[in-house]
Order: C-alpha cells, then structure tokens, then sequence
C-alpha cells in the first residue's frame, strides 16, 4: 500500500474537517464567510479527497496484482483536481473554476473505472462482484451530476429536478459507490484471514443489497415529489435492505472468530466502531417505514447532518481507518495513533449525540441544549485532532516494504 497517497488522502481528510470546524464556529462567532461556499469545499475534499481516494489506494492495492505507473499519474491528477476544488470553492461556491476542477475529477474516476475494469484480477465470486458493482454506481452517480445543468436551465435551481439530481449523485455515490467498494475490501480481509464464503448466500446478499440501493432512492424524491407510490417504494427497498442485512450476518458468522483472532487490539476496536455504525445506518434507514418518519428525515438540519456524518464518517470512515490500522502503515504501539483513535472516536461520538438530541429537540418545540453550539463546536475539535494524529503517526511509522510501494 503507498504511503504516499494514504498520507495524501488522510490530508485531505483533515482539511475538509478543519473546513467543518470553520462552519461549527460560525454558529460561535459569525465570521465574514460564505457558509454555503466553505460547505461545498468541505463536502467536496471529504468525498472526493478523502473517501474516493482511498478507495482508490486499497482497491489498486487488493485487486490489481500489475502495478502500473498510469495509477499513480492517475492519481495525481486527481489529487489536483481535488486540490483545485479546496482553493475555488471558499470563494466562488459553483463557478468556472471549481465546475472545471469538479469536471476534471469526473473524467478522472472514468479513466479509473476504464482501467481497473481492464487490469481487475480477482478469483473470488464476491470481490470480483462488489469491486465492478461499486465502479457500477460511481458511473450511475455521476449522471445526476450532468443532469443538473440542464435542470437548472429549464427549471432553475430550485425545482424538484435539480434537487433530485443531487440526491441522485450522492445517494448513489454513498449508498453505491463507497458502500459496496468498502465491503469488497472487507471481503477481501475475510479471505486474506481464511474465512471462506458461502457463494449461494453470498448471490443473495448481493442481489438484494443492490435492489435495496435502488429502491430506497425513491426516498429523497419523496421529499421533492408527493406521492405514496414513493413511499411504498422505499419501504420495499427497506425491507430488501433488512433481508440482506440478514444473510450479511449469516455469511460471516459461522467464522467470525477466525478473523477476530486474526485482527490486531485496535483493529477490533474500529471494525466494531465501523459495524456498530452500519447497524445503526440500517436501523435508523429502517425508521422511514413511518410515513412521518420518512417526512421528518429531509426536515429537520440537525437529523440530515447526522445521519451523513454517521454514514461518511461513521461506516464509511470507519471502515477505511480499520483497514488502515491492518496494515504496516500505522504502528499500534505508537502514542499517536492510540490518542488519534482516541480522540477521533470521541469527537464522533459526542457531536451525533448532540446533533441527534438537538434534532429531537426541535421537533418537539423543547428548545435548545446550553451552549449547544459552542459544545458542538469543541467536540468537533477533537475530530480534527484525531485525524491529525493518525496522519502523524503513518508518517512517522518507518516500513521497508512501504518504501519500496512508493517507487510505483
């Protein structure tokens, strides 16, 4: 795994919170800044800089055995397109500049696809059907993005079509991309610890994983369009999500232990963090049975953030940081990554809790929590402090075999 692009992308992860941070103290201390503008630069380098390409890393370094020097130009050009979006978006929100870089970033992640679907050696049925699903979805996202220019030239950008074509690119690009390209790492470590899975579950898994991801779209265009045909949609795809849920557990099961023991103190503690978070994901997805549920889910600030938070940061973050943990990347043993873990499990864990009682709050007319903003405020310091310690601790983490990775 190269040393160079993980310490790349946890960078990224650490500015896009530092740029949360900002939009935190906002809410402390008015500063002259567009919120709306530092929210899309934030929301842009998580994604796209963070969580895309870390993906990139671990599925070049798990399933394409022939290195090729075109990945890591690839790669670069995508940091750059990455890096243009931090710089332009502060200070023009959607304009020129940051439509080309994002533009730029889209044609990156098809050239990717172009080549992985190429170079793509996988003998496992489960891997190989994951790794082309979530490339699958990453392309499928990526229409909504192209739709929005012809939404907002017919419709503007307050019509139900241009709000659908951005919850079309991110339910797609979280539900899809980043979920399925993270279990196929993961089910990649199960076979790496030995764990053999059962193919006839496993189709089952899988058929009814991607009908629950298609169908439960039918949910952001409830908010946008009334109609209960929506709603019955998505609690179909619910309920497809709980089945899959089902033979998820019944796949690994059988050998969970065998991959417990294989995994190191740290590790356990974020691959439990990370599927704790899953439960919690589909448990909460699962509430939208209730029609007034499903209403309240768009309405409400504080439920919207914390529930992306608890996907993005929670399952999808999780998971990339437990994969990080497994390998010679990062020494357990090292202060820093015991006190970054630490603190960034910390700072999660307090500011869902405060995001998700305010939002009850809300809704209820109770008013708001003491110093909620200032409290939301200092936890999330703890975030930043976390993903800043465990970047410091894979740079100063020294591994023979991660030299010799970076030469790529």
């Amino acid at each position: 795994m190269q040393k160079t692009w993980i310490l790349t992308a946890l960078i990224n992860f650490l500015l896009a919170a530092l740029l949360g941070l900002l939009l935190r103290y906002q809410f402390v201390n008015t500063l002259d800044i567009n919120f709306r503008f530092i929210t899309h630069a934030h929301s842009h380098v998580a994604m796209l800089g963070w969580i895309y390409l870390m993906l990139y890393s671990l599925i070049t370094y798990y399933f394409v055995p022939e290195k090729k020097q075109v990945y890591t130009r690839l790669f670069w050009i995508t940091q750059f397109a990455v890096t243009g979006m931090l710089i332009s978006f502060p200070f023009q929100g959607y304009a020129a500049i940051s439509i080309s870089f994002s533009t730029l970033h889209i044609f990156c992640s098809y050239y990717f696809v172009k080549l992985l679907w190429k170079d793509l050696q996988i003998e496992e049925l489960s891997e190989r059907l994951l790794v082309k699903a979530s490339l699958l979805f990453m392309l499928l996202s990526t229409i909504g993005v192209w739709l929005l220019g012809p939404a907002v030239a017919t419709l503007g950008n307050q019509s139900a079509f241009y709000h659908i074509a951005i919850q079309f690119f991110l339910h797609f690009q979280f539900n899809g991309w980043f979920l399925f390209a993270v279990l196929a790492v993961l089910f990649k470590i199960f076979s790496l610890s030995g764990i053999k899975i059962n193919s006839k579950n496993f189709k089952l898994f899988f058929s009814f994983l991607i009908a629950a991801t298609v169908l439960t779209f039918a949910l952001p265009v409830s908010w946008y369009i009334s109609h209960p045909v929506f709603i019955w949609i998505n609690a179909f795809g619910i309920l497809l999500q709980l089945v899959a849920a089902i033979f998820f557990i019944k796949l690994i099961k059988s050998q969970w232990t065998l991959f417990w023991s294989k995994t190191s103190g740290l590790g356990k503690l974020m691959f439990g963090f990370a599927f704790i978070c899953l439960a919690l994901k589909t448990g909460m997805q699962s509430t939208s049975l209730l029609p007034e549920v499903a209403e309240l889910s768009s309405q409400i600030r504080n439920f919207v953030i914390g529930f992306i938070h608890l996907l993005m940061l929670g399952v999808v973050s999780g998971f990339l940081l437990a994969y990080l943990f497994e390998s010679k990347l990062v020494n357990l043993k090292s202060t820093w990554i015991k006190y970054g873990t630490g603190s960034f499990l910390l700072g999660f864990i307090t500011t869902e809790i405060l995001l998700f009682i305010q939002g009850g709050m809300f809704y209820y007319g109770s008013g708001i929590i003491p110093n909620y903003y200032t409290a939301l405020f200092v936890f999330s310091g703890f975030l930043v402090l976390g993903i800043l310690f465990i970047a410091i601790s894979v740079l100063k983490t020294r591994n023979p075999n991660t030299v010799v990775e970076d030469s790529l």
